[in-house]
C-alpha cells in the first residue's frame, strides 16, 4: 500500500476519508438492523448530494464534500455480505492509496443500547463478524469506528435472529434521529478528528 496522507486517527486530517457502512446487499436486508451503518452512509450522501456508482471494488461508491471547503469523503456500501466485509474495504483503501488512520467503520452494536452511539479508534472486533473481517483483511484494527447501537434482543431470542430483524415500530419513531446521529459524528470525525467528536457525543 502506498503510504500517503499520514495523519492520526484522534486529530483532523486534510486528506480523503474512507467512510464504510457495513451491511448486507440486496433489499430484503435493507431495513434490518445489521444495515443501520449503511444507513448513515445514506444520510451521508443526501446531505452532499452524493450519488452511489458501482466501483471496481466490488462496493458501491459515492465522493465528495458534503460542504463547500469540507473533508472529502469517500462513502462505500461492500456488495458482500457482513461477514466478508473485509475484501472491498481492502480493495478501497489500496484503490485511493489510503492509510488505516484514514478509514471510518459504520456498525450496528449489540453491546450498545439503542438510540445511542459510540466512537473509538482500535481494539478488537468484540465479535462484531464484519468487523473481525475487516481487521482480517487490512491486517490491523487501528481505524476508527462509529458504533450504532441497536442493543440485544429481550428474553431468549438469539443475537442473529435481532439483527436481521427490521426495527421495531417503537424504534422507527427515534431511527431517524439514531442515523442522523451517527452521519453527524462521522462529519465531526472527519473535519475535527476522534477526540472532538467523542467529546460532543459521548457526553450525552
Amino acid at each position: 500500500m502506498e503510504p500517503t496522507r499520514q495523519a492520526s486517527s484522534t486529530g483532523p486530517s486534510d486528506g480523503p476519508w474512507l467512510v464504510v457502512g457495513l451491511g448486507n446487499p440486496g433489499p430484503g436486508y435493507a431495513s434490518t438492523r445489521h444495515n443501520v451503518g449503511q444507513m448513515v452512509l445514506d444520510e451521508l450522501a443526501s446531505r452532499g448530494g452524493l450519488t452511489f456508482k458501482s466501483h471496481k471494488t466490488n462496493a458501491t461508491v459515492a465522493e465528495g464534500r458534503l460542504a463547500p471547503g469540507g473533508p472529502r469523503l469517500v462513502l462505500a456500501k461492500p456488495n458482500t455480505f457482513m461477514n466478508v466485509s473485509g475484501g472491498p474495504v481492502s480493495q478501497l483503501m489500496r484503490f485511493y492509496s489510503l492509510d488505516p488512520s484514514h478509514l471510518i467503520v459504520v456498525h450496528d452494536e449489540l453491546d450498545i443500547p439503542f438510540d445511542t452511539i459510540r466512537l473509538k479508534s482500535g481494539g478488537g472486533h468484540g465479535g462484531h463478524n464484519g468487523v473481525r473481517d475487516v481487521i482480517a483483511a487490512i491486517g490491523t484494527g487501528d481505524f476508527t469506528r462509529v458504533r450504532v447501537g441497536v442493543g440485544r434482543p429481550p428474553g431468549t431470542s438469539g443475537a442473529a435472529d435481532h439483527v436481521l430483524k427490521a426495527f421495531s415500530a417503537a424504534e422507527r419513531k427515534n431511527l431517524p434521529i439514531l442515523v442522523s446521529d451517527a452521519a453527524d459524528a462521522v462529519e465531526e470525525i472527519a473535519a475535527g478528528g476522534l477526540t472532538s467528536a467523542q467529546n460532543r457525543f459521548h457526553a450525552r
